[in-house]
């Protein structure tokens, strides 16, 4: 019998509809005249978790190809003027802690596309061969290597990391994380502390030689230095994402917005889904961070809908016909005919309605605060992302009419995207012997989007930069005129799980299912 979930706190109020997004990244605050700016030499700062890092099948790996990346391309910088951490990218055991998609190619090319019992006897070994020579890279080898010197990096995403960790977080803290001596599991050959390997290239530049500072402490410098034109923080999805990462609700202790920062730093560690006041105490600090920096304009994201994310599969048929959600969620690769609630690992339609209510109010903690600042003058905008997924959402709403809100309205792909066939959705990724049979915009570890699903995110933000008066030019170094559109054909070739997809991600998911079942890829690579 599966465990009894934990009460849903009495604080969090249970919504029948959700959020209605924000079409206007002003909220309505209009700023009364700014005077000129001196031009600043850092054009775009982000700050964020996975999603700004460019973490995609399980791995970070391509970061040239996150969304911040795509737009500083489109802003016309070089690779001086906006900088990232690459994790030896191509020329390393693929990516940290392991690319899927990398994985799932080597098997094709050993094994074919097929995977029965021969095929999973007989790639046993190679898999815990090959998954020992990446931990050993990482945690021994070169990837284990105090990371170079230099200026901060301008991308400073990381995955794992919640809203605390930019103002929390240091190369001390994780140096010392590090310093444990890795075990060498014949068995579980996984790459241990991850996200802290990532994140350690970015702290160490950002310390410049004092191992106690943050991210935010080196932006603010950049800011007061030689300036940020503008700075995107998105923050908030792994303070819900273990949600489905574990298919488990474990709630921030009802104590924890009463703490200070540094007990809520160290507490934080066994939940997976803050209480509403527990969010607003962490962005409470990480808002007054941020208004400390003096960047010409400042760009805050709402959260997305972590329960859209195809990695948890709602089961059946939904619950009522105009309803948003499925009876069970569970893994991808378990159907509907074996699915057992008494055993597979699942979440509940009233834990996913849960899950999208604390995130609704999350989001109104953020909406708020954008618009607060601005109240104050200050040259902040929202981005709601969280609503650009609802739009987005195949399942929820595009194939489900009776259950789409009065406002809902589908987002429109790329002209690129919707020349594809099929047309790429937010169900999970599938292919076969002919390519792509479904899927598209979510990668290989259905929750990180894929080189096209960045570049959609990328898209949308740029739009708001434009509003926000951003100038951007081509590599010429001519100013470019409106509407300043992505070129979706150079991401759609970038792309190479949409583009030449493994053919043996097949319809059955089995080689994802076996790795997982050998592995425990999702519950121990994910963040």
């Amino acid at each position: 019998m599966m465990p009894a979930r934990e009460p849903i706190p009495r604080e969090v109020r249970i919504r029948d509809e959700p959020r209605r997004p924000e079409d206007d990244p002003t909220l309505g605050v209009s700023l009364a005249a700014v005077a000129p700016q001196r031009p600043a030499r850092h054009r775009l700062v982000t700050v964020g978790d996975s999603l700004v890092q460019g973490f995609m099948s399980g791995a970070i790996h391509r970061t040239d190809l996150s969304w911040p990346a795509i737009i500083a391309f489109e802003l016309g910088l070089s690779a001086d003027e906006f900088t990232f951490p690459t994790y030896e990218w191509p020329t390393g055991p693929g990516g940290l802690p392991v690319d899927l998609e990398r994985l799932a190619r080597e098997f094709d090319r050993r094994f074919g596309s097929g995977l029965d019992l021969l095929e999973a006897v007989r790639a046993a070994p190679w898999l815990r061969d090959r998954m020992d020579d990446i931990e050993d890279h990482w945690e021994r080898g070169a990837g284990s290597r105090e990371p170079e010197d230099g200026r901060p990096f301008h991308n400073t995403g990381v995955h794992s990391w919640d809203v605390l960790d930019p103002i929390v977080t240091t190369e001390a803290r994780v140096e010392k994380l590090l310093a444990t001596k890795p075990s060498d599991n014949f068995l579980a050959q996984l790459v241990e502390h991850h996200p802290a390997r990532a994140a350690w290239p970015i702290l160490h530049r950002a310390a410049g030689g004092d191992p106690g500072r943050t991210v935010l402490d080196s932006v603010a410098d950049l800011a007061a230095g030689e300036g940020v034109e503008t700075l995107v923080v998105a923050l908030g999805s792994n303070n819900a994402l273990g949600t489905v990462v574990s298919l488990d609700i474990a709630w921030t202790p009802d104590s924890y917005a009463e703490m200070t920062l540094e007990q809520r730093r160290d507490t934080r560690a066994g939940s997976n889904l803050w209480r509403p006041s527990a969010f607003r105490a962490d962005w409470a600090d990480l808002v007054a961070r941020l208004r400390t920096i003096e960047a010409q304009h400042v760009v805050v994201t709402t959260i997305p809908s972590v329960t859209i994310a195809p990695l948890a599969r709602g089961t059946h048929e939904k619950v009522r016909p105009d309803s948003r959600y499925f009876p069970y969620y569970t893994r991808p690769w378990i159907t509907d005919e074996d699915f057992d609630p008494r055993h597979d690992p699942h979440l509940t339609e009233d834990d996913v309605r849960a899950i999208d209510s604390a995130i609704d109010a999350y989001n109104e903690t953020i909406i708020a605060s954008v618009r607060a600042a601005r109240e104050d003058g200050l040259d902040w905008y929202l981005f709601d992302m969280g609503g650009l997924l609802d739009r987005l959402a195949t399942r929820r709403y595009v194939e489900s009419p009776w259950a789409r809100p009065a406002w809902w309205e589908q987002y429109e792909l790329p002209a690129a995207l919707q020349r594809l066939d099929p047309v790429p959705t937010t169900r999970f990724f599938r292919a076969g012997p002919e390519g792509r049979t479904e899927g598209g915009l979510f990668s290989l570890d259905g929750v990180h989007p894929t080189t096209i699903g960045y570049g959609i995110l990328a898209q949308e933000v740029i739009r708001v930069l434009r509003l926000a008066g951003v100038e951007f030019f081509d590599r010429q170094g001519k100013r470019r005129a409106d509407p300043v559109e992505i070129d979706f054909d150079r991401i759609l070739r970038a792309d190479t799980l949409v583009s030449d997809p493994p053919a043996s991600i097949t319809s059955t998911l089995g080689l994802l299912g076996w790795l997982d079942d050998r592995l425990g890829w999702v519950t121990r690579f994910l963040p």
